[in-house]
């Protein structure tokens, strides 16, 4: 008889210890609000962007409610207007354009390559037609940072990186989100900590840091950030700098402190796992796997192969054998979107472009999570029965 797993692919890891205690701690209190503070008391929020900026070695950093709103909130503090064109990746999560639409701004997207990131030649040659790129590290993959920051540099392109997949991971020893002017991270519960919703960005640049602040409702108590700029900066922008409220609250910030402390350990723990699963699916026959540059440092709680030029009837084939096994694998070929998968052409409200590449790649990337509840024994299960149902589909092919 077939093995067939019987874990969750959603069910996230228990808060610690110390992170239910620090909850606790801001409960019994009641100063939820980030700025309900007591004489000498330093917030929970404001404590988190400190620590997280010395973390990741930024200047500022700004706790918000979301990824996506860190990623519109950067977008207005670079200047991007209603109108404007923002160069972004074909291959990305429907919150990626979605920010560029809340600014009301249009994406430019930009081709996919086999390794899964951005591809360089279509951003040159596309270099003229915006001067922002949201740069996504689409799950987890990071390009040639230090080639896309030429071109950009070279063309006078503003680059603010999506890192929600990549927080923990880096590009020649540095860190995701500290080559363009702005970072932005996710702190949903499928990334790599987890509060159920929240956001960070970091810059190292003054007045995006005081926009992003002033924009994130700080009204005129933005002294009481300890990862901020001087007050003067402040003082240029205020006026001018709408308040469109999406703060973080006390609450998830105490939850999020300790997990960024052993975020190290966490990510040793993501790629042990990652890479059980891919030992096990190297040589699979009609499957590839992406192979992962010696420069990235990365973070692997997810893992994506590739069903190069098969029939989407057949990939189809495959996930619904992989789900009669209890493996439940995500597929971007599909023509509607389904749960957190969606594509370019999905985004009905961006203008349509013609991205054969792209559409090439997307039809053949399957993706599948990994979620620290799994054992190295699961992670050895479930490429067995993925590399069993590819292989029994493709012999049939």
């Amino acid at each position: 008889m077939s093995e067939k797993f019987t874990g969750s692919f959603t069910q996230q890891e228990a808060l610690s210890e110390a992170a239910i205690e620090a909850a606790m701690n801001v409960m019994r209190h009641g100063r939820l609000h980030r700025y309900n503070v007591i004489d000498g008391e330093l917030g929970e929020a404001a404590l988190l962007e400190q620590e997280f900026a010395a973390q990741i070695g930024a200047k500022y950093c700004l706790a918000v409610a979301s990824g996506g709103y860190a990623m519109a909130t950067a977008l207005r503090a670079v200047g991007v207007k209603h109108g404007d064109k923002v160069l972004t990746n074909a291959f990305t999560l429907a919150p990626v354009p979605g920010s560029i639409a809340a600014v009301g701004a249009s994406p430019v997207f930009v081709d996919v390559t086999e390794e899964l990131t951005i591809d360089l030649e279509d951003l040159a040659s596309k270099a003229d037609q915006a001067s922002v790129l949201m740069l996504s590290h689409m799950r987890g993959h990071l390009c040639d940072m230090d080639r896309l920051m030429q071109i950009c540099d070279g063309a006078g392109i503003t680059v603010i990186e999506d890192c929600a997949h990549t927080m923990g991971a880096a590009w020649n020893g540095i860190a995701s989100g500290r080559m363009g002017a702005a970072g932005c991270y996710s702190c949903q519960t499928y990334k790599h900590v987890n509060s159920g919703e929240g956001g960070l960005l970091i810059t190292d640049d003054a007045e995006i840091a005081a926009r992003a602040i002033m924009l994130s409702g700080s009204y005129m108590l933005y002294e009481r950030h300890l990862a901020a700029p001087a007050p003067e900066v402040f003082e240029r922008v205020k006026f001018e700098t709408p308040n469109i409220s999406g703060r973080m609250d006390n609450l998830r910030a105490a939850i999020l402190r300790p997990q960024l402390r052993d975020l190290g350990r966490q990510v040793g723990r993501w790629n042990e796992r990652y890479q059980k699963i891919e030992a096990g699916l190297r040589d699979t026959p009609g499957l590839t796997v992406v192979q992962r540059p010696e420069a990235e440092t990365y973070v692997g709680s997810s893992i994506q192969f590739l069903l190069l030029e098969w029939s989407p009837e057949s990939v189809a084939e495959v996930i619904a054998r992989c789900a009669k096994r209890g493996v439940e694998l995500k597929w971007f070929g599909g023509a509607e979107p389904a749960g957190f998968t969606s594509r370019y052409d999905s985004w009905r409200y961006a203008e349509p472009q013609n991205l054969p590449q792209s559409d090439r790649i997307l039809a053949a990337i399957v993706d599948m999570r990994v979620p620290l509840t799994f054992s190295l024994e699961d992670c050895a299960q479930i490429a067995r029965i993925i590399r069993s149902e590819v292989g029994a589909v493709y012999q049939a092919g």
